[in-house]
């Protein structure tokens, strides 16, 4: 334990993201630690489990990468595409390819490395301007969309942590 690193928010600010935006960016950097050491000896026969009802574990690897996704496009003012859209419909559904674990988890890292990008470009005198959510334009603030984005994030980390634990467990 006394080699491991301090969680990310304790090993300081990272440079180009605003003070005010640190939480954000720290919060995501945690969360893809997280995954990706949870994730390296997972077996890939639990990815689609569902214990007890529970979303997969696929699923959430899926949905994390697609709520950044999301959440980061409303920030920046823009309306979903055709194919975020398809993405979302396909979330929880398994993919077909090999090394499934290391494509969901490239897939996430990825999405994490272009939040960051976004969030070093952001005016933190617009963070308050209002942006619109969904179809239905439900009203927000660029604040508020990245710190759910960050949230809501830990809470699907916390949720494929028990998942992944409670199932890998049944293997042995």
């Amino acid at each position: 334990m006394a080699n491991q690193l301090p969680e990310v928010w304790l090993r300081g600010p990272l440079p180009d993201v605003s003070a005010l935006l640190q939480p954000v960016a720290h919060a995501l950097l945690q969360a893809r630690e997280e995954i990706n050491a949870l994730m390296a000896d997972a077996d890939e026969s639990i990815l689609w489990q569902k214990p007890a009802g529970m979303a997969s574990p696929g699923f959430h690897l899926q949905h994390l990468t697609g709520v950044l996704d999301r959440l980061f496009t409303y920030a920046k003012g823009n309306m979903l595409t055709p194919e975020q859209l398809d993405a979302l419909n396909k979330e929880g559904k398994p993919i077909s390819k090999s090394d499934m674990i290391e494509v969901l988890l490239s897939n996430f890292n990825k999405q994490v490395d272009k939040a960051l990008e976004q969030l070093t470009v952001e005016n933190p005198q617009a963070l308050t301007d209002i942006r619109g959510v969904g179809r239905a334009q439900t009203p927000s603030t660029i604040i508020g969309l990245y710190t759910h984005a960050a949230e809501h994030t830990m809470r699907h980390v916390g949720q494929l942590l028990v998942t992944v634990k409670v199932l890998q467990a049944g293997l042995r």
